[in-house]
């Protein structure tokens, strides 16, 4: 009996998922596999080793895939696939209209859970969230950098990248104001990245807050802050920095009055 027009259209569906899946496959790396592995301690993904220029030609192919296939991908325990369903994602905002661009940013935030390395919030947050928040409420940034997920926290600082490139850099100071107490290494790591990315495009507003919080920021945030200063003056922000968490040594080097 023929299918019907419906059951034939989910089978295409389904058979173009299942093309994604076979060709992120054939492009399977294990020597890059290996290495890939070896940036993510923090999950027991399988790797394929699919390059990212190679994720994004594919989602130039499979870019019509609906949100319904892309949620399967992004709840896979095969990292590239969830990298490829990000990058259809951002893909697929980029070229929305402004009703396609609200659906896609709710997706998003709704399946954000399915997101458990740091490279899934870096290639998507900035492109989707930040991109679509820019001129509309931060709420929820705010929101997800209260939260227990370490995910959904770096979400919400990596998201301000789109906001500093573009001028704002506010919500980016006030957020890495919240996560100072951080207990993450890739919660430091990102709000450093951040913060220099602030210095890039407003040097004053990085040095202020560095004078008001510098002494109360994880080394490992601070040095990823500072990354781009001179020498001399990385080496008096570390010392400083060294000198707050000595009360011994700061008593020591106290000017005399």
């Amino acid at each position: 009996m023929p299918r019907s027009g419906k059951r034939g259209r989910a089978s295409k569906r389904g058979l173009s998922l299942l093309e994604a899946k076979r060709s992120l496959r054939r492009l399977a790396n294990p020597r890059k596999a290996h290495v890939h592995r070896g940036f993510f301690k923090e999950t027991d993904d399988v790797f394929l080793g699919v390059t990212t220029p190679q994720i994004r030609q594919l989602a130039r192919q499979f870019q019509n895939l609906s949100l319904a296939a892309l949620r399967v991908l992004m709840k896979s325990h095969i990292h590239d696939e969830r990298s490829l369903a990000h990058a259809i994602l951002v893909r697929k905002f980029e070229r929305g209209d402004p009703s396609a661009q609200e659906r896609i940013f709710h997706f998003y935030i709704r399946n954000r859970q399915c997101i458990r390395s740091w490279d899934g919030v870096d290639d998507s947050a900035p492109y989707i969230a930040g991109r679509y928040l820019l001129n509309r409420s931060k709420t929820i940034l705010y929101e997800l950098a209260r939260s227990k997920s370490i995910w959904d926290r770096r979400i919400a600082i990596v998201s301000t990248w789109w906001f500093i490139r573009n001028g704002q850099t506010a919500d980016t100071l006030k957020i890495a104001r919240m996560l100072l107490e951080d207990k993450e290494d890739l919660i430091h790591k990102a709000t450093g990245w951040m913060l220099r990315e602030v210095g890039k495009r407003e040097p004053a507003a990085l040095n202020r807050f560095l004078r008001k919080h510098a002494h109360e920021m994880p080394r490992t945030a601070l040095r990823y802050a500072i990354e781009r200063f001179p020498q001399n003056e990385r080496a008096i922000w570390l010392q400083q920095k060294l000198l707050a968490r000595s009360p011994a040594q700061k008593s020591v080097h106290k000017p005399k009055r």
